[in-house]
Parts: C-alpha cells; sequence; structure tokens
C-alpha cells in the first residue's frame, strides 16, 4: 500500500485559471464556456468540443497543442498523455512536483468538465458489441479521476448542474473551496463507478455469466427522503439507468412526496397489476404493506374495483389501488370515497384528474405503460455482510401446465379459477392461500408460519365481509406439507385446490382431497415470497 506523501496542506481557495473541457453531450457546452472566457480562464478542449467553442467565436486551444501529439488512432488516444495527466495531478504547494512541473514544461489545469462517452445509451438502443465497445470512454475516465484524485487543487465537473455550481462559487468569490471540491471529486467517483458498472454488467451478460465473480451495483439518486420505514431510519431512493416500467419511471400528477413504503408498496401493486393483460379486460389490485387485500377484474375498470374493494374494505383503508388501464372519471369517483396513498396507472384521463385535484394529498402516478411479467430480470436483498441476487419470479402458467392429481377433474372455470388464484397467491408474502372465484379475490392469507394458519385466515376474512368461499379455488405458493392446510380451506368452501407439490406428504394430502370431492391440481412451480 503507497504511503501517502508528506504534502503541504490544500488551498481552501483555489481560483481556475486553465480549464480542459471534453464533452460528449454538448448541452450547456457554449454557454458554460463563454462564461469561462469572461471570467479569464484559458480554454483547452478537443476533437468536436474544441470545434464547438471555437464556431461560437471563443478562443480555445487544442490539447495536442499542449502534448505536442495529434489526436491518433480513430479518436482513440488524445488527452493520455504525461502534460495532460501531470496538469491535473500535480500538488502545486509540493517542491518536487512544482519542480518536475517546471522542468518538463507542464501547465497546472484547475478545472476538468467531462461527460462520457454515451455507453448505456448506446447498450440501451440494441447496438452491436463493435459499437457497445466503441463506445467506452477511456481518456474521460482517466482525467475525471485524475482531477478528482488532486481535488486539493483541481475541480471536477461530470454534469452541467456540477459545473454552475463551480461558476456560481467563482463568480461570488473568485474561488473555488476545498469543501466544494471534495464534494465534486466525490460525485466524479459515484460517476466512474457507475459507469464501470454498467460496462461490466454488460460484458458478463455478452458472455453469458449470470453470477460474475464481482457484481457492481449504480444507481442515481431521485429523491431523498424524511424517513425510511419507520422514522428513525433514514433512506433515499435510487434508480437503475435503464429502470423497468413502473414506480421509478412513473411521473407523479399529484399528491404529496412518495414516502419510502409508498414506493415498496407501489411497487408490490404494480408489478402485482402487471400480470393482467388490459387487452384480456379491465383489473384492479389494491395492497396494503406489499400485500394484496383484494384483487379482480371486471367488465369495466370501476367494477373491478368494486369488486376488489369487497375482498377487504377494511384493510384498503390507506391502501395502494393499482390498475391495468386508464384511470376514468368512474373508477376514480369511486377511489376517492376513502382514503388512499397511492393510485397507480398507465395513464389518466382529464376528468380523472379533475376529481384527484380535489384531494390534493393523494399521490397520483401515471407510467405510459406496463411492465412486462415475462421478462428476466434480477432483484437485490441485503442481509448482513452481503447482498442476495436472484432472477425475477417471471413464473407464469397455463392450462396445459397443470396436473391433475385427484379423482375428480376440474371443470374449465375451476380451471380459471385456479389460475386467478395462483397469479395472486405469487404476489403474497408466504405461506400464502389465496380464495378466488369469477375473478375476484374471496379471502387472502399472508405472511403466516404454517399453512393452515393462512388458509384459517383466508377464510375468516371471507366470512367477515359476506363473501361465500362454496365453490371457490384456493391457490397455496407452495405445497401442502400436510393434509390439515387443505382440509381446513375444503371445509371453508373450496372446490378446487392449485399448488406446487412435492411434498413427502403429498399422498396424505391427495386422500385427504379426495374424501371431500375436491379437485386439484399440481403445477410443480414454487412461487415463495419473503
Amino acid at each position: 500500500m503507497p504511503a501517502a506523501p508528506d504534502f503541504p496542506a490544500a488551498p481552501d481557495k483555489v481560483g481556475i485559471r486553465r480549464a480542459l473541457l471534453s464533452v460528449s453531450d454538448k448541452t450547456g457546452l457554449v454557454e458554460a464556456a463563454k462564461l469561462l472566457a469572461d471570467m479569464g480562464v484559458e480554454l483547452v478542449s478537443t476533437g468536436g468540443t474544441k470545434k464547438a467553442i471555437a464556431d461560437a467565436g471563443l478562443p480555445v486551444k487544442d490539447v495536442a497543442d499542449l502534448t505536442g501529439f495529434p489526436e491518433m488512432m480513430d479518436g482513440r488516444v488524445k488527452t493520455l498523455h504525461p502534460v495532460v495527466h501531470g496538469g491535473l495531478l500535480g500538488v502545486r504547494d509540493a517542491p518536487a512536483h512544482k519542480q518536475a512541473m517546471d522542468e518538463h514544461g507542464i501547465g497546472a489545469i484547475d478545472l476538468v468538465y467531462v461527460n462520457l462517452y454515451p455507453f448505456e445509451q448506446t447498450v440501451a438502443s440494441g447496438a452491436d458489441y463493435a459499437t457497445a465497445i466503441e463506445n467506452i470512454d477511456i481518456g474521460g475516465p482517466a482525467m475525471i479521476r485524475s482531477a478528482a484524485k488532486n481535488h486539493g487543487y483541481v475541480c471536477v465537473c461530470t454534469e452541467p448542474s456540477d459545473l454552475a455550481e463551480v461558476l456560481d462559487a467563482v463568480k461570488a468569490d473568485g474561488a473555488t473551496s476545498l469543501t466544494l471540491r471534495k464534494r465534486l471529486a466525490a460525485r466524479a467517483y459515484a460517476r466512474t463507478a457507475a459507469y464501470d458498472s454498467a460496462i461490466s454488467g454488460w460484458f458478463a451478460q455478452e458472455l453469458g455469466e449470470g453470477w460474475p465473480q464481482r457484481k457492481a451495483i449504480a444507481g442515481e439518486l431521485v429523491q431523498t427522503m424524511r424517513y425510511g420505514e419507520n422514522p428513525h431510519q433514514a433512506a433515499a431512493f435510487y434508480r437503475f439507468p435503464h429502470p423497468r416500467i413502473g414506480v421509478a419511471t412513473a411521473r407523479q400528477l399529484q399528491g404529496k412526496e412518495l414516502s419510502y413504503n409508498n414506493i415498496n408498496d407501489t411497487d408490490a401493486a404494480f408489478e402485482l397489476i402487471a400480470e393482467f393483460d388490459p387487452a384480456a379486460g379491465p383489473a384492479c389490485a389494491i395492497i396494503k404493506h406489499a400485500n394484496p387485500c383484494g384483487v379482480a377484474t371486471g367488465a369495466t375498470l370501476e367494477d373491478a374495483y368494486r369488486r376488489a374493494l369487497a375482498c377487504d374494505p377494511t384493510s384498503a383503508f390507506g391502501g395502494i389501488v393499482a390498475l391495468n388501464s386508464k384511470l376514468d372519471a368512474a373508477t376514480a369517483a369511486q377511489v376517492l370515497e376513502i382514503f388512499t396513498e397511492v393510485v397507480i396507472a398507465p395513464d389518466a384521463d382529464e376528468d380523472a384528474v379533475a376529481l384527484f385535484r380535489k384531494k390534493k394529498n393523494v399521490r397520483l402516478l401515471v407510467t405510459g405503460g406496463l411492465p412486462d411479467p415475462h421478462a428476466e430480470g434480477r432483484t437485490f436483498k441485503s442481509v448482513s455482510g452481503g447482498f442476495l441476487v436472484q432472477g425475477r419470479d417471471n413464473a407464469r402458467l397455463t392450462p396445459a401446465d397443470l396436473k391433475v392429481v385427484t379423482r375428480r377433474a376440474p371443470t374449465d372455470e375451476e380451471v380459471r379459477d385456479m389460475l386467478f388464484a395462483f397469479t395472486i397467491a405469487k404476489h403474497v408474502k408466504s405461506n400464502a392461500i389465496v380464495y378466488a372465484r369469477a375473478g375476484q379475490t374471496l379471502g387472502v392469507g399472508a405472511g403466516q408460519m404454517n399453512r393452515k394458519d393462512s388458509a384459517r385466515i383466508a377464510a375468516l376474512r371471507a366470512a367477515d365481509f359476506g363473501l361465500d368461499l362454496k365453490g371457490s379455488a384456493c391457490a397455496s405458493e407452495a405445497f401442502f406439507p400436510f393434509p390439515d392446510g387443505l382440509i381446513q380451506a375444503a371445509d371453508a368452501g373450496c372446490t378446487a385446490v392449485i399448488q406446487p407439490g412435492g411434498s413427502i406428504g403429498d399422498e396424505k394430502v391427495i386422500e385427504a382431497a379426495n374424501e371431500r370431492g375436491v379437485a386439484m391440481v399440481f403445477t410443480g412451480v414454487r412461487v415463495f415470497r419473503h
């Protein structure tokens, strides 16, 4: 490990005499360059950035004039030179550094403004391998890292907002403070880390490496929050570079700022409702503490909401409502009759939005579409000392996937009910039991330590709200280890059961189903949710 040299303390205030500008995204470049030039700052630049500045009639020096080497190798080599990096890394008040700079004609560079080749956007556009490789920036990250390391003397900017901060500081005080330079350096290293994360992730995908030796995760701050899950916990929300459609991409039309719990619950709601294709008809999910308390399809969106609410109107109070199609005024009026934290939908019509304006605290989000429930992806969970990564649960069942294991086969109607119930159970915390009939949940038992209790609680919920379970389907997200859970469901009135199977007690569970005339199918697919 290199020892830290005995450098003099960095000064608090540092002026800007020379700036190196090299940007891929030239938004606001000319305006910023003009401000710097008006402050008497010498501008040094490369390629297209230099041309844009020169075309604006501003004095600018080519980096080749500093290095004595032309841009070469299709632009791959232009700033990778001791004159550039010595100008960035040299500790101005260290005698040995100053001597080296003087001996080799290295001038100090006080400001670097670099934004990187658009690798992330290139990959997202579906570019081929060679194009992606050519959009990996080398010189840019090198300059950023050099400038950030020497933040005692150098300002490093990777975003227009960074440069605006620097310009404001110089206009106000004639110099930048060490505090500002440290802050900019931290942002700069975060940017290069995110960039490298995108590149390493893309390489792993290209090579078919599902689990590379090192896994980097990068996100961009969306908001800091008043608190996290509880008031004593600090929290923030970050967005991935190319996020899945949902709460991270949603546009908030009105309402208070989203809280940590709002975002967590809204994500759960929208991922559930995405299971229901709008082309097949309207659907609504109501979520509380990341668990569905009611889900239903309907002839209209208003009908779907009414049916979902009927499952558990008590738990729906203060919940999240997710819709699979455009929110209309009739549905909006129904939703607003009880206190609701968040409503999320692909879109909302003007009349619906107008109704929501009367309830200014209710958060209304529109997403422009639904996430693909079949899509692959990764989910993350932190544990002490590390994190777990797994593929998204994109399991989807069809009638062909069901194996009848009882003497009585289910009717077509029962098959539809079982598949509906199993789809909901996939989004319920384990141990999960869901009763459903005719595209409507009737009772949901979530998060119990044994399956019998989940079956019992789901039945009690149905009874509490006057919902008859006779002729319903029962879904269990994992196998019944003993007959007791199935017996509980059958005694409640269900006539068809869907479960993964695979328990050493399967035969006893099948026997209990046959004794009660219950049709049962195995899916071979477990959908635990913790």
